[in-house]
Parts: structure tokens; C-alpha cells; sequence
């Protein structure tokens, strides 16, 4: 993987005000990396031999990471979390695509969330949670 990931995933945990572990830095450099949400499991697999994590530290950076707005989890019906690296620090509000053939899950940042929907009186807007389903290229 590339220094340059190391390299912006350290800023990023640093600029957060976080320490800078080896577990943080490896697991979002791995993010950084990727063009697509992952599941544990799949960065579990792509843990340098001299990063291997147990599944509960795993969890935990990936948990810190969450908390600080670093990466951002999406939900699934197969019940699988896949996490992906934020691109915009201030926001996670977009939209995914969930390719029904091979599970693949990619982020539509360009799709426009609509945010001001009329809510009851009394209720708050937190987030929004939008997924579009179908084939992507491949499974086409």
C-alpha cells in the first residue's frame, strides 16, 4: 500500500486529535485505499502480516474512527457493516449503491440527499440512511 495513504491517514488522526497508533493509521490507510465500503472481514484480510489485530482491537479503532468522522459505516439488509473512508470530514450524507448480484457497496456522493423534509413538530433531524439497490458493471 502506499505511503501516501500512511501518510494522510496519519494528518487525519492527528489533525482529529487522536494518537497515533499503528492499528488507527493501518486501518484507515486501508480505507483511504479503497474505492468501495468493506466489511471487517475484508480489512481484517488486508492487515499487513506485521498489523495483525484481534477482532475486538479491530473493532474498537474502527469504532474511534466512526466516533471521529474519519470513516462513516453503512448499514446493509445481508446485516454485514462495510466501511468506508470519509472523503468530506464534516458530513456523511449521501447516498450508497448495493449491488444485489455481489454485495459490492459504493458511495454516491454526487447524488443529492434531500435534508429539510417536513418532520413533525417536535422531532429533529439527525441523518439519513438512503440505499439504492441493483447490478453494478460487473454483475450486469
Amino acid at each position: 500500500m502506499s505511503h501516501q495513504f500512511h501518510h494522510r491517514a496519519e494528518d487525519l488522526i492527528r489533525h482529529n486529535g487522536g494518537k497515533v497508533t499503528a492499528g488507527r493509521v493501518g486501518i484507515l490507510a486501508i480505507l483511504l485505499a479503497e474505492q468501495q465500503a468493506i466489511t471487517h472481514r475484508e480489512i481484517e484480510q488486508r492487515l499487513p502480516q506485521t498489523l495483525q489485530l484481534d477482532r475486538v482491537t479491530l473493532y474498537r479503532v474502527l469504532e474511534w474512527l466512526a466516533g471521529k468522522k474519519l470513516i462513516h459505516k453503512v448499514s446493509s439488509d445481508d446485516r454485514v457493516w462495510r466501511y468506508h473512508a470519509n472523503r468530506d470530514v464534516q458530513s456523511h450524507q449521501h447516498a450508497h449503491f448495493k449491488c444485489t448480484g455481489c454485495a459490492q457497496v459504493i458511495c454516491l456522493d454526487t447524488l443529492p440527499v434531500e435534508r429539510n423534509w417536513p418532520l413533525p413538530a417536535g422531532y429533529r433531524f439527525q441523518e439519513i440512511e438512503l440505499t439504492v439497490k441493483g447490478l453494478c458493471a460487473s454483475c450486469c
